[in-house]
């Protein structure tokens, strides 16, 4: 159990800037990882491997990209007791992201409103902090599994777009369980538009292509999902998962934050423009992986993702058609006890 329980911690972090909080809370467990600090937030993990693209996930909950956009932080967050980690959105070169403020908190909803916009350090660094991390060896017998988020650089033109997430993929490569296509962050110019037909089939065939040269280079499959938004109708998902499908990537997660503000609508906050998240996007997430089952038949890999603050939203993911789940806003609102909560929910679901 976490020596310091996160009641405590909120009222003092949630006194800050959002984003100011966000940074020293992740420099704290960038600090404290492998040290006796990490008694501060660390957790046994719950035992409950579920297959999935070929990988054995040691449990159900894991944590979203971006939280850990330069990878600093993966054996501090391991210690949280999550069965995998997300890190990123990783850019080929270094960038700033948007202006600040950029970060918004609307607690009366449960809820963030973010538009950092890939801010992160650029794939070199990204890739030098994921090979420091140690977690691999504490546990050998079945480690954490780590997803590197590979996205694009806001200079880069959209028609350029396929160029970086190569780049991108060359790079995280070797070092990532699964690789996660990112084109559904609302915070970088058109990204988005990647996900029509004609762009997402041009992408998808590209990394295809390349994921199959890697393969052979470094004698490893690693399978590769595919990050979409919300903000969806049923057609337009029964397009992204015949795409998915026809070039056979291993998963999708759903959901990417949502720029529909009905849920939030008066709240102080709820006009700064970027993706909302937490509470209000549940529903809508919900209603994306429903969609992406009923298109993708049983056995295609869902990770699902957008409003879980308890267990039961947690169950409610699995039972809209995910396989597993991963949190992020829910870490902030509930702390690490979110974590272990849901993952014996889900544990206890099967049983």
């Amino acid at each position: 159990m976490p020596l310091i329980p996160y009641a405590l911690a909120r009222p003092f972090l949630f006194g800050l800037d959002a984003e100011a909080a966000h940074e020293l809370t992740m420099a704290s467990l960038a600090r404290g990882q492998g040290t006796p600090l990490q008694w501060a937030w660390c957790s046994e993990r719950i035992e409950d491997p579920v297959t999935l693209a070929g990988l054995t996930f040691p449990n159900r909950v894991g944590l979203a990209a971006g939280l850990d956009k330069n990878a600093r932080c993966i054996d501090g967050l391991s210690a949280m007791g999550f069965g995998f980690v997300e890190v990123g959105t990783v850019t080929p070169k270094a960038q700033p992201g948007n202006p600040k403020p950029r970060m918004f908190r609307l607690p009366q909803a449960n809820a963030l409103i973010n538009r950092l916009g890939f801010n992160n350090e650029g794939l070199d660094a990204f890739v030098a902090n994921v090979q420091k991390a140690t977690f691999r060896r504490k546990n050998p017998a079945r480690p954490m599994l780590l997803g590197l988020n590979i996205g694009k650089n806001a200079a880069t033109p959209i028609e350029d777009a396929t160029s970086d997430y190569l780049t991108c993929l060359d790079g995280v490569y070797p070092h990532a369980d699964y690789v996660t296509v990112n084109i559904s962050s609302p915070n970088t110019k058109n990204l988005r538009a990647l996900q029509s037909d004609e762009a997402l089939d041009g992408l998808l065939g590209a990394i295809a292509e390349r994921r199959e040269i890697l393969a052979k280079r470094h004698g490893k499959r690693v399978p590769i999902f595919v990050k979409i938004a919300p903000d969806l109708d049923t057609t337009q998902v029964d397009v992204i998962a015949a795409t998915l499908q026809r070039h056979a990537m291993d998963g999708v997660v759903a959901t990417n934050t949502t720029i529909n503000r009905a849920a939030v609508e008066g709240l102080p906050h709820a006009e700064e423009a970027g993706g909302l998240s937490g509470a209000p996007v549940l529903e809508a997430s919900n209603q994306v992986i429903r969609s992406l089952r009923a298109a993708l038949g049983k056995g295609f890999p869902i990770i699902g993702v957008g409003g879980i603050l308890s267990a039961q939203d947690a169950l409610s993911k699995i039972d809209a058609g995910a396989d597993v789940v991963q949190i992020y806003t829910g870490l902030i609102y509930e702390g690490p006890k979110l974590v272990k909560a849901s993952a014996l929910a889900l544990q206890q679901r099967r049983a």
